[in-house]
């Protein structure tokens, strides 16, 4: 399997910030290939402040280029920090609700073509989520995955 470089993620630290969208009991996820441990990893859309760029400004750019949604802040849920040999990211992950838009795979604009890691958008629901290898889902999906759970 061909390695994706991460292109300029790569050795810097990085502020992300993600939306936990759910749509009928559902939550959004996009599918990155080159990263974790199985070579793929499905993870809430999002992504790096930009300097001068607020969080939520971030998050709504991020999911629209990712998703092709407009969404909108509701509640900060939780912080995650990834660190491995190519990458350290801080995660910011904000519960958020559709305004407008039709889901479809977006882009990385910081990322040549050739360079793509993303490759697919779905909704997931629990039991499907709960069948997978615990290593292919970004570890804040985890409480969806629990009784009564929302975020």
């Amino acid at each position: 399997m061909e390695e994706k470089s991460g292109g300029p993620f790569v050795q810097k630290v990085r502020i992300r910030v993600c939306g936990l969208l759910m749509e009928e009991g559902r939550i959004w996820l996009v599918r990155h290939e080159g990263l974790g441990q199985l070579g793929y990893f499905w993870s809430p859309p999002g992504g790096g402040v930009e300097f001068g760029e607020t969080v939520e400004e971030t998050l709504k750019r991020e999911f629209l280029e990712e998703t092709g949604l407009e969404v909108e802040c509701i509640r900060f849920v939780t912080f995650h920090e990834h660190i491995d040999s190519r990458f350290h990211a801080l995660e910011l992950f904000f519960e958020v609700r559709k305004v407008a838009g039709v889901a479809v795979l977006g882009s990385d604009p910081e990322l040549a073509d050739r360079e793509a890691m993303m490759t697919d958008l779905r909704l997931f629901g629990k039991e499907e989520l709960s069948s997978m290898p615990a290593e292919a889902v970004h570890s804040c999906v985890v409480p969806f995955l629990s009784d009564g759970a929302g975020f």
